[in-house]
């Protein structure tokens, strides 16, 4: 998910080569196959050392053979049209505060959040952006108090069914999904690679929430990293999740970064179960580089394209 507080932002930023450099490494194309539909989520390389631009994101894609840049705000879609790409999936604007500390699990925000995210859809609907992200928020009353009282989890689930029942059917009507993710709560090392306090850090919970507001928009962004942290077991989550599975997330653990042979989780199994349940939306690679981003994607996307 997106981080636009530059306060969050000071820890260990990574050198990025220039892409021209990255691009004469290997201008092969990272896609052969394409059976896994592939997206490269922006603020990973946006927020990091010295920060890809839109355009250079873009410019790696197409040489990437990726047909999406995602997690973009709809001032950001223009862009991608004039690179001949698409948003898998569109981000929520709710600035100052990142959108998965103020979430659908808190009615105090309610009225906000359904705002913003109608903004969302809108901009989503107007640009062909099949999904749009969302979050059941931080379980403490105040998100940037962690020692408030913490929401109990069954009173935050109900919250977040009856903030989402308020605005699915706008994306009914719009032709837009929402995407709720799971985020771990388990990793405090650094502010993006885990959110202690986030409410919905387990899969099933977050599925019980999508059942009981029962609208084929309302899905699950199954996060692959997130969800190994909390429980792991991922080809059996997506075998039973099967038909709650709206958006895909990876990267590599421990540590959230490039999905090589240095980390724990098999990739390549994988994106093969997904295929088997059927599932045919994207998968955005998200993790933080470690080391030369163009490279690190292309090994990434070619190890997904399975």
């Amino acid at each position: 998910m997106l981080l636009r507080t530059a306060g969050l932002l000071a820890a260990g930023p990574v050198a990025f080569a220039d892409i021209a450099r990255s691009e004469t490494a290997n201008r092969e194309k990272a896609v052969k196959k394409g059976r896994i539909k592939q997206s490269i989520v922006q603020w990973c390389f946006e927020l990091f050392g010295e920060k890809w631009s839109l355009e250079q994101t873009c410019t790696a894609a197409k040489q990437l053979g990726v047909e999406s840049v995602e997690l973009l705000t709809a001032d950001q879609y223009p862009v991608l049209r004039e690179h001949g790409l698409t948003c898998a999936i569109g981000q929520i604007d709710m600035a100052p505060d990142p959108p998965f500390l103020r979430g659908f699990n808190n009615p105090a925000f309610r009225r906000e959040v359904i705002e913003v995210t109608k903004k969302a859809i809108d901009g989503a609907a107007e640009y062909g952006v099949p999904n749009v992200i969302c979050f059941t928020g931080f379980s403490a009353v105040d998100p940037h108090d962690a020692s408030s009282r913490g929401m109990d989890p069954e009173e935050g689930a109900a919250n977040c069914v009856e903030g989402l029942k308020g605005v699915v059917g706008y994306a009914e009507e719009k032709g837009v999904t929402l995407c709720l993710e799971n985020l771990n709560t388990r990793d405090d090392s650094h502010p993006m690679k885990g959110h202690p306090g986030y409410q919905g850090d387990r899969v099933d919970y977050c599925v019980d929430i999508i059942k009981r507001v029962g609208s084929p928009r309302l899905k699950l962004l199954f996060d692959i990293y997130h969800a190994q942290i909390m429980e792991g077991d991922i080809i059996r989550r997506i075998r039973e999740h099967r038909d709650y599975i709206g958006h895909v997330h990876t990267a590599g653990n421990p540590g959230r970064h490039e999905p090589d042979d240095s980390q724990e989780l098999n990739y390549r199994p994988i994106m093969e179960a997904l295929l088997e349940v059927g599932y045919t939306g994207y998968v955005g690679q998200e993790f933080l580089p470690t080391r030369d981003p163009y490279m690190g994607l292309h090994e990434a996307i070619t190890l997904c394209d399975v």
